[in-house]
């Protein structure tokens, strides 16, 4: 994953340096009319949209309340068994975990990587055991906020081995992001760049 952040850039970087340089060389006697055209909204719009502009709010408007487990929780007193249940039926890899009442509280978070080490490999009861007994706990946990950038989400992810992470406000608990929504948002940000790109150059702008 680390990987594909470094390609995303790199595929990003060159082709804007290509048409910075290419609009440097352009010949200063006749720079004034190749840009008279689009003078006053081309480098505006350029800038209000250039890379890396998508945050996870973006993300979360995009999937709905309901899609992809972005408001599926269970409590710290559910059983191991039932959190695995939901977890499948729905068919997601983690559940936001808050204290029994307090939905907008984030106690913790459930992942499928918790029970496999934590009650499979120790040869546990997942009906006998309790949400709260093997979650990755609050005060451990990677969160972001809605104006996270979505590039930064991605190296926190990567950095951190993570592969869900809660969003969260001043108000509480508003979601979880994927790496695979992640993913999705940069491949989508930068191919919506590359086209701008294109239409800058061929005066589409």
């Amino acid at each position: 994953m680390q990987g594909a952040l470094k390609a995303f850039s790199s595929q990003g970087n060159f082709v804007k340096n290509a048409v910075l340089r290419h609009v440097r060389v352009v010949n200063p006697l006749i720079q004034p009319a190749l840009f008279s055209r689009f003078e006053s909204a081309a480098p505006a719009r350029i800038e209000e949209q250039g890379f890396e502009s998508t945050r996870i709010a973006d993300i979360l408007n995009s999937k709905g309340k309901g899609a992809d487990g972005s408001w599926l929780w269970c409590t710290t007193d559910d059983s191991v068994y039932d959190a695995v249940k939901s977890m499948t039926q729905h068919n997601v890899g983690a559940l936001v975990v808050v204290k029994p009442g307090e939905q907008k509280s984030i106690a913790g978070i459930i992942t499928e990587r918790d029970y496999l080490r934590k009650i499979i490999v120790q040869g546990r009861s997942s009906k006998s055991t309790k949400v709260g007994d093997i979650m990755t706990e609050e005060n451990k946990l990677i969160t972001v906020t809605p104006d996270t950038k979505v590039l930064r989400a991605m190296q926190l992810m990567t950095d951190n081995r993570i592969r869900h992470i809660p969003v969260i406000d001043d108000r509480g608990m508003l979601g979880m992001v994927s790496i695979g929504d992640v993913v999705r948002a940069v491949v989508s940000e930068h191919r919506e760049e590359l086209d701008r790109l294109n239409a800058f150059i061929q005066g589409g702008y």
